[in-house]
């Protein structure tokens, strides 16, 4: 029988400026290890893996909301909510121990739409209290060909594409081929088997159209750039070529263990940059990679230039050759070390910027960049890479070189950890995601960010971000 779960400890490190300081936790307690809770993209709904179930719970009432049951002879490992429906809609992906991915849905009152940025809509489910009504999820539609339990599952931004990926190591890429929003009809448009171990995480590049400037886009690739992350200790990254083919563009090396995850920059960069992706791994190191973009000048000159892929333009290149052209990535950073186990999850704010991570050893952490070094990040791009390389020593994710030229060089810090976060049972899943329960003003619902974590104890803990 377990231990009774330790209370959270914060080390030190919470003089820097941040601490968290534990909410009430979701109820109910689920009593069996939970894998992650992840977000709606728009509404105050949290959808959390746990078991052959997921449970979806309200963030205005820190409570059970719904509950998708049935679809599943094993273990529900990782969900993804389908983004841009219409209004009263909700839609859900499940990837499975028993090797298939399962299509969810709800239509009624109290589902959403995407074009509800003040979430004002209702969040109470007609059924999801006490058997209330008649309405419940539907399992629509189970997709099958992996051959061993599938890891993670991920909709593109536009929903169009859903990507899964599995213990035997391939990823696979599904398209929305339904006549209508509610149709589910989905076609396997590519198997990509390049990985050499079982595949962990799967994760979309964001929208480049929603960016601040509308022409940052011109010239490079689309949003429909997948990174997946593997036991063999790479990270691919894989995009559509001109001709329909889904290509490995690159391979990102330089962990010495499983990389358990994957994810893209959410925020735009300054200077209109392409986004950067963040790896965590059982080396327990987090990395930040940076895409190495040419410069192309504009038709007329007058110094407009604009970064663009390293590829260019695709279309009329043979298959033979298109399938030789590499993108250049760059491990740019390796964050401080917080961890003294496996790390299997890193979340990065889209709205500050801050980095959290937690893992095996039951530290959660939270991390940030100096904005002001930003501005010198080109100037030290090569410094980072040499260091990274070896040929600077590292002390504490920062070579001594760096560290000599003044704190101005860190250009990311730990800014505060805390201990025991689930007591002795290790935490699976961390995520930022919007307030908008009753001890948060007002003002700041669906505003201020909390961090969730979601552990082997079957908790699902929200955690306040307090500044000093």
């Amino acid at each position: 029988m377990a231990s009774e779960p330790e209370a959270p400890s914060q080390s030190s490190t919470a003089a820097t400026g941040i601490r968290l300081s534990p909410l009430p936790a979701f109820k109910p307690d689920l009593y069996e290890r939970a894998w992650q809770s992840i977000p709606h993209p728009t509404l105050p709904l949290l959808a959390t893996a746990h078991q052959k179930s997921v449970t979806v719970f309200s963030l205005s009432t820190l409570s059970s909301h719904s509950t998708l049951t049935g679809g599943h002879s094993r273990s529900v490992r990782s969900v993804a909510w389908k983004p841009n429906l219409g209004p009263h809609q909700l839609c859900l992906v499940t990837g499975s121990f028993d090797s298939t991915a399962g299509l969810w849905r709800w239509e009624g009152e109290g589902g959403g739409t995407d074009n509800d940025p003040n979430n004002n809509m209702e969040v109470e489910i007609a059924g999801s209290r006490g058997g209330e009504g008649d309405k419940e999820w539907e399992f629509t539609l189970v997709l099958e060909g992996h051959d061993s339990e599938i890891k993670s599952v991920a909709f593109s931004p536009a929903g169009q594409y859903l990507a899964t990926c599995s213990r035997d190591k391939s990823v696979w890429i599904w398209e929305d081929v339904g006549a209508t929003e509610a149709d589910d009809e989905w076609e396997t448009v590519a198997v990509l088997n390049e990985h050499e171990g079982d595949v962990k995480a799967v994760a979309w590049c964001p929208d480049q159209t929603t960016r601040t400037n509308p022409n940052q886009g011109r010239g490079r690739y689309s949003s429909d750039a997948l990174a997946s992350a593997s036991y063999d200790d790479t990270v691919r990254v894989w995009r559509e070529d001109g001709e329909g083919e889904w290509v490995c563009v690159a391979v990102l090396e330089g962990h010495a263990g499983t990389v358990w995850g994957v994810q893209w920059e959410p925020r735009p960069r300054r200077g209109g940059g392409f986004p950067r992706l963040v790896t965590w791994s059982a080396d327990c190191t987090i990395r930040v990679w940076t895409l190495k973009e040419e410069e192309e000048e504009e038709a007329g000159g007058a110094g407009h230039d604009a970064p663009r892929h390293a590829w260019g333009g695709l279309s009329g290149i043979p298959n033979t050759m298109r399938r030789s052209l590499k993108e250049e990535w760059e491990c740019t950073a390796v964050l401080p070390t917080a961890h003294t186990r496996d790390i299997y999850s890193v979340s990065w704010s889209a709205e500050t910027g801050l980095l959290a991570s937690t893992g095996s050893d039951g530290v959660v952490a939270v991390y940030g960049e100096d904005e002001a070094e930003q501005d010198a990040a080109h100037a030290t791009d090569d410094e980072a890479a040499a260091e990274l390389d070896g040929d600077v020593p590292m002390t504490n994710g920062h070579s001594e070189k760096t560290a000599g030229a003044g704190a101005s060089r860190r250009r990311w810090k730990l800014l505060t950890t805390t201990g025991n976060a689930h007591g002795p049972y290790e935490v699976n899943h961390v995520t930022w995601c919007k307030r908008y329960d009753v001890g948060c003003p007002p003002e700041k619902k669906g505003v201020e960010e909390m961090l969730v974590t979601t552990g082997d104890d079957g908790v699902v803990r929200p955690w306040q971000v307090l500044r000093s």
